[in-house]
């Protein structure tokens, strides 16, 4: 939780003190008057945040939640770093930081961070000054002046080494461990191709001020698309001969993921936890996309292959459909069905509409929700005016209905005639899946 040493309304140069009630998850405050709608004002709140001290519940994708990690504080574990990191991810940085904690709020930000001189820092948006704070200490300050949703928020501290690149004049930065400074290229080194690449294909250039990536200790999950600097698990760390055993469906995937989230979680982000899809469905598109570019078409089919057999694995996921609106908690939809099912159908949509269709209404889309909000219809509606055609019916039978067909094929030669029969049976229960089919012939 967190305790409240002063809550007071800025007016001028002095400040008037609030009443408030606190219960450890919410905080109500009386501002003594109504305001009009759209009236600006100015809260000051002095507080001091206790994580440790909350009871929160994680997901199968988020272990954890109370949104703020101190590593090896005391140093205790010998050859283990110090460092302190967050995870917003879904409702968690309120537990550091006051806000509404939603995905359909909008924010800017300065924060500034107060720390040993011999540690790095990294936070949201751009580094704008780094002054002496007293004896061995530091003060960095980091400012986003476009706004993001609350959970994208993010600051890391540790002993890092920095490898600095850039893409179009932009800063792109690789924070490691320094024993593993050296592999920086190596790890994180086809960034800018992904920026140019995702760039180009969504004819939306990357819109953010810079872009780091972190590598961090004890990590909760895999990794994270805070705005302007996505952190990953150690997972991502690797001496040279160690990845020589990677393969691409684990850190480049994931580096790809993280960056497609840019455009689709964070330019865009879910109205509701309910809409995840237009968040992790596309970043689990991008998987795809970028095998099939960087790697071919086979590697491209391959990603896709998995993707699918990741989600028809478990059959719990053929109950449920990608936008849900009714669940027993935000952290069910980070799922099987709103990962690797909903990439599997924009992959297919892709190919039903066409490629150049299909990513001209992912640009329409982006640009009409710039900096804001997106829910599922929002995107049909973008891709029915790049189509010009009406997909209620796809969306309505794969965002907002369940399962997926079960199809055998019989072939039956007519000799006399010298005619083929393709015959097509769902065998799945309920109303059958309308399911365009090309066949051809050799």
């Amino acid at each position: 939780g967190m305790t409240v040493k002063e809550l007071s309304l800025v007016q001028g140069a002095a400040r008037q003190p609030l009443k408030y009630r606190y219960n450890q998850q919410q905080l109500h405050i009386g501002l003594g008057r109504l305001l009009a709608p759209g009236e600006p004002y100015i809260i000051y709140l002095d507080y001091v945040a206790k994580p440790d001290e909350l009871h929160t519940k994680g997901s199968a994708a988020i272990s954890e939640a109370k949104g703020l990690f101190f590593i090896n504080p005391d140093s205790a574990v010998r050859g283990k770093p110090v460092q302190i990191w967050t995870q917003g991810e879904t409702e968690a940085n309120s537990a550091w930081f006051p806000t509404i904690d939603k995905p359909n709020q909008k924010t800017t930000s300065e924060i500034a961070l107060t720390v040993p001189s011999k540690y790095l820092t990294l936070s949201t948006g751009r580094l704008v000054s780094q002054v002496p704070a007293g004896p061995g200490l530091r003060t960095d300050t980091w400012k986003m002046d476009e706004p993001y949703a609350p959970y994208l928020a993010m600051l890391a501290v540790g002993n890092f080494k920095v490898y600095r690149d850039t893409w179009r004049g932009k800063e792109v930065n690789y924070y490691l461990e320094p024993r593993y400074a050296d592999q920086a290229q190596a790890i994180f080194g086809k960034t800018p191709q992904m920026l140019e690449f995702f760039s180009q294909r969504l004819g939306v250039a990357f819109p953010w001020n810079k872009y780091s990536q972190i590598v961090c200790r004890d990590y909760v999950s895999g990794a994270m698309e805070n705005v302007t600097a996505s952190l990953f698990g150690e997972q991502a760390q690797a001496t040279a001969r160690e990845q020589l055993d990677w393969q691409y469906a684990g850190v480049e995937r994931e580096i790809a993921h993280e960056l497609f989230h840019h455009w689709f979680g964070d330019y865009v982000t879910c109205e509701s936890w309910s809409n995840l899809t237009v968040n992790e469905s596309m970043a689990n598109f991008s998987e795809i996309i970028w095998a099939e570019h960087a790697h071919g078409p086979d590697a491209g089919a391959a990603q896709a292959d998995l993707s699918l057999r990741t989600y028809l694995r478990n059959p719990a996921n053929y109950t449920k459909p990608l936008v849900r609106f009714a669940y027993d908690d935000k952290e069910d939809m980070f799922d099987n069905v709103t990962y690797q099912k909903g990439g599997s159908i924009l992959n297919m949509l892709r190919a039903y509409l066409g490629e150049e269709v299909f990513f001209q209404g992912l640009q329409r889309y982006l640009t009409q929700q710039a900096f804001g909000t997106g829910e599922a219809q929002q995107l049909r509606l973008a891709l029915e005016a790049a189509s010009g055609q009406d997909l209620n019916w796809f969306f309505n039978q794969w965002y907002y209905g369940a399962g997926h067909p079960m199809v055998t094929i019989d072939y039956q030669w007519d000799a006399a005639r010298r005619r083929q029969a393709v015959v097509v049976h769902q065998t799945q229960a309920g109303a059958p899946f309308r399911l365009p089919l090309t066949v051809a012939s050799t």
